[in-house]
């Protein structure tokens, strides 16, 4: 902001500079040469042609990695995110996560004021997580035709779900692959987030 940076490239860089800090053990300064790295990083892991992310994770699966597929709005990232993802990481080798692009957000009738971030700022907040691979999105209302499309060997799906109720379970099971549900961490959510920050600006 000093030097005349915009607001959001300054989140954008400050959350850059984080994700390189926090993996050092003791307080640490990030360098400049660390924050371009790491940009370079995170524009590789965002691939929202499915054609070429395709032929990425096809590559990978060659190779014997286990593809692990989750899905979701990730808004506003909270520590519940954190957990879901970590979770799902430890499902396979590579973790792909498809982002609601902003016109299915509002779709899904979250309220008229979501998504609160735009799928590019979502996306590189994603992409900035390290257990995270690929970051896609899709537009569809269900990742039904992006799952059947990406063919991944685990797809996992956070919340109090049936596996067999979760969109994908009969296509990806079908292939020899699995389903995972992981629970929410209580209490932690995008909208009681938007609910909190609306009660204290009322005070």
């Amino acid at each position: 902001l000093a030097n005349k940076l915009g607001f959001q490239d300054s989140l954008r860089l400050a959350n850059m500079a984080a994700s390189v800090a926090v993996s050092h053990m003791t307080t640490y300064a990030v360098s400049l040469e660390e924050l371009l790295d790491k940009e370079a990083e995170m524009a590789a892991k965002a691939i929202h042609d499915w054609a070429r992310l395709k032929i990425e994770l096809d590559w990978l699966r060659s190779e014997g990695k286990r593809i692990v597929f989750t899905n979701g709005c990730f808004d506003i990232l909270h520590s519940g995110h954190v957990y879901t993802l970590t979770e799902a990481k430890k499902q396979g080798d590579i973790l792909l996560v498809a982002l609601n692009t902003d016109e299915s957000v509002k779709r899904l009738n979250k309220g008229p004021e979501r998504p609160i971030n735009d799928l590019p700022e979502r996306s590189s907040l994603m992409s900035a997580i390290g257990v995270v691979d690929f970051v896609t999105s899709f537009d569809q209302d269900t990742p039904k035709e992006i799952i059947e499309y990406l063919q991944p060997d685990v797809l996992v799906k956070g919340g109090d779900y049936k596996a067999e109720e979760i969109v994908g379970y009969d296509f990806v099971t079908s292939h020899g692959g699995e389903v995972k549900i992981i629970d929410f961490v209580p209490n932690k959510s995008t909208t009681r987030v938007v609910k909190k920050m609306k009660d204290q600006a009322a005070i």
